[in-house]
């Protein structure tokens, strides 16, 4: 559910009206729902209920406007990290660096040294190689670093190969088969605690028997490490549960998720890590987009919109699919292609699409925006940086400033030797 609906022939945002977004703050515009974060964020809490010591760490890497990270710690969110600037905005928005997990296959020395000084509460180990240069630099800083090791369970998602993260051939996690082995060196360097393990096998799933092999190997793991001695007090379950993007699609419940985690790990004896990011954020936000005109194609129109591949990659890297429907939709429907403005023929949203009748001048949305959408915005074709408004019941704001291409070439410099 969502905070999205037509009122009296016009979408709102809670109870803003679309246009009045698109007057005040122009188009392209994302807009997200507070309303819609925060019952999601609920919804996923309630959950795990069953699940009696846990931490719900929000995947930064989805959404990381401060403003929808302020939302989600005022709901009692941690965050899921993977750079050390998801970090500073986590720190930004009020959560605790107890409840900071920072993952990533790529961590720097440098961002070992800030997570370090910033005192997070958890490091997943990627790589045997990551776990010493770790636990040198704690000890030449006199601290302890608290960590999981990431375990590649070499299970298949059944997701897009893009966002698979779980199979043998993918960078993340240390293989299951020398897990044992890489856990025992990396618990006898000074300078971390390795305390549990992690696993995180893809985004976007539609089907919890992948995340319910990955979780019952996890099990046996610990068990296994348990046997050789080692101590094991946490657990980070990872994310990766999926959300609808079309209407009428069905895909696991956060409930069902939460009984499934409940059965599995009711005799583990651990602190539980969840890293949610798409099933809090995705459907609490849509990209607001203005028709600039109706090109006449072969057999379909082509509906092209000021929206673009730089303001929402997902279609041009993923294929993916995003609801598309008029702000004030007529009752008459159409069969085009939604394309933007870019000089790329990747810069389409939908081919034969059947959508609401538009015409030029018209306001559209992209649905199922709020996650993997403005953050992964770039400046191609110098368009420079979409805006994003937070809607709260009847008001709004504008939580991140559009960024112009003049801008962004002020920041460019020509040598003097060029001048």
């Amino acid at each position: 559910m969502d905070h999205f609906a037509i009122k009296n022939g016009v979408m709102h945002a809670e109870d803003v009206p679309l246009p009045r977004i698109a007057e005040e703050v122009g188009t392209p515009v994302y807009v997200y729902s507070r309303a819609t974060l925060e019952r999601h964020a609920r919804v996923f809490r309630e959950a795990l209920d069953d699940v009696p010591d846990k931490l719900i760490a929000f995947a930064v890497k989805a959404n990381p406007n401060l403003s929808v990270l302020k939302v989600l710690q005022r709901q009692g969110y941690g965050a899921d990290v993977v750079s050390v600037g998801e970090m500073r905005r986590a720190l930004a928005a009020g959560m605790a660096p107890e409840n900071i997990v920072f993952s990533g296959v790529g961590k720097t020395r440098a961002e070992l040294i800030a997570a370090l000084e910033a005192g997070i509460g958890q490091f997943n180990i990627e790589s045997e190689e990551e776990g010493v240069e770790l636990a040198e630099v704690a000890r030449e800083m006199g601290k302890e670093a608290r960590c999981t090791l990431r375990i590649n369970p070499d299970v298949d998602a059944g997701t897009h190969d893009k966002i698979s993260t779980g199979k043998a051939d993918n960078k993340f996690g240390v293989p299951i088969s020398e897990a044992g082995q890489i856990f025992g060196k990396l618990a006898g360097e000074q300078g971390v605690n390795l305390r549990g393990v992690a696993v995180h096998i893809g985004s976007q799933l539609a089907d919890l028997a992948p995340l319910e092999n990955a979780f019952t190997k996890l099990g046996e793991l610990v068990a296994a490490l348990r046997g050789a001695g080692h101590t094991i007090t946490h657990v980070d379950l990872g994310g990766g549960l999926g959300v609808p993007y079309k209407q009428g699609e069905e895909l696991p419940s956060p409930a069902e998720y939460g009984k499934m985690v409940a059965r599995l790990t009711q005799d583990w004896g651990v602190k539980l890590i969840f890293e949610p990011g798409r099933v809090i954020a995705g459907n609490a936000g849509v990209l607001l987009t203005r028709v600039v005109r109706v090109k006449r194609g072969i057999k379909d129109p082509f509906v092209i919109v000021d929206a673009a591949m730089n303001d929402l990659a997902r279609p041009a890297l993923y294929g993916a699919y995003h609801d598309f429907t008029a702000v004030e939709p007529s009752g008459a429907d159409m069969t085009a292609n939604i394309v933007g403005p870019i000089c790329e023929t990747g810069d389409t949203f939908a081919m034969g699409r059947l959508c609401d009748k538009l015409v030029a001048g018209d306001l559209a949305v992209f649905r199922t925006a709020g996650a993997y959408g403005a953050t992964m915005a770039s400046s191609y074709n110098s368009r420079g940086f979409v805006a994003e408004v937070l809607v709260d019941g009847d008001k709004f704001a504008v939580v991140a400033d559009r960024i112009d291409a003049s801008s962004i070439m002020d920041a460019e410099r020509v040598p003097e030797w060029l001048d």
